[in-house]
């Protein structure tokens, strides 16, 4: 199938989801606790007792996922030893919208910095260039924004990204085969560049063959049903490819419960992909060295909010990880 026809197929497939609903997690260092801090409209709670924090900076990622609690983790560490209050946020499940209201919601704050995974670039735009307005400085990571005026962009290449899940998958199938790919937010910048990198990849330089790409949209029940339904309409598959980390926690699952004995490539450094590495529910991972986001996020953030300038694009680099790296 062309790569054209294949991703218009996907777009066919994919049917708006209803309104999602809005769920907050002020998380931030409480150095005396060691715990989350409480949801609260400040963002005092999260700063090292005794102390009044210096900045206070927004995260706000595109889903509320367990992927993301490793970048959380490191950001609330990398703040702590700089008395830096976080307030981190995200919708259920992806939805525009609401990460628009979380940006409003942190410009009347008045906090010192936002990072912003955007799930539509193109939709955050107007709002990240309200914040800059307003003297917030904005950078994105994972997918980009790069007409928004954002200050930096913290992550990989998603086209290169895409390309080194082509050339993995190529050297795990002999260069030969048919896949199936699932992948997540439709109109998220950096799952289309890495979707975009993949195809190319192998309609230039291999014979594998895709059977069918589809979007999860964020949801994993989507996801659940997407994936079930290309296994029973192509039975005969050689590897399946998850794009976003949704998609990598539900294949995770399918193939534990169904053992599977075919390769599945998946994205995202975290506990649950090295445990499933280790477990043979997945045959090989593509970082962007994930677990190093939250420190260079706090970093970043405190560097432009001081005034200082820093590189438009900080490249954490990519890797593929099997199981024998894990072990």
């Amino acid at each position: 199938m062309a790569r054209k026809e294949i991703i218009n197929r996907a777009f066919r497939l994919f049917l708006p989801g209803a309104a999602f609903v809005l769920a907050i997690a002020l998380l931030g260092g409480c150095v005396g606790s060691g715990r989350d801090s409480p949801a609260s409209a400040t963002p005092d709670a999260s700063s090292p007792v005794g102390q009044t924090a210096s900045k206070t900076f927004g995260i706000i990622y595109p889903i509320a996922y367990t992927t993301y609690e490793t970048i959380t983790e490191q950001a609330k560490a990398a703040a702590e030893s700089r008395n830096v209050s976080l307030i981190v946020n995200a919708p259920d499940e992806a939805n525009t919208e609401q990460q628009i209201r979380i940006m409003e919601s942190m410009i009347k704050q008045e906090v010192d910095g936002i990072a912003i995974s955007p799930v539509d670039a193109a939709a955050l735009s107007p709002v990240i260039r309200k914040a800059t307005a307003a003297g917030i400085p904005v950078i994105t990571f994972e997918s980009d924004a790069p007409k928004s005026g954002r200050t930096a962009y913290i992550g990989a290449d998603n086209y290169v990204t895409g390309r080194q899940f082509a050339i993995t998958i190529s050297n795990l199938l002999g260069n030969k085969g048919m896949i199936i790919v699932e992948t997540g937010m439709q109109e998220m910048l950096g799952l289309h560049q890495r979707l975009e990198g993949l195809l190319d990849y192998l309609d230039k330089e291999s014979s594998i063959e895709v059977l069918e790409v589809r979007y999860n949209q964020g949801s994993e029940d989507r996801a659940m049903a997407d994936i079930e339904s290309m296994i029973n309409a192509h039975p005969h598959f050689s590897a399946m490819v998850s794009l976003d980390v949704v998609s990598t926690s539900v294949a995770t699952l399918i193939w534990k419960a169904k053992g599977l004995d075919r390769i599945s490539l998946s994205m995202g450094n975290n506990p649950t992909s090295t445990e499933a590495l280790q477990n043979g529910q997945l045959t090989a991972v593509i970082s962007q060295n994930e677990q190093d986001w939250g420190r260079a996020i706090v970093e970043t953030l405190l560097e432009v909010s001081e005034g200082q300038k820093v590189p438009e694009f900080t490249d954490m680099g990519i890797k593929e990880i099997r199981k024998e790296d894990v072990e």
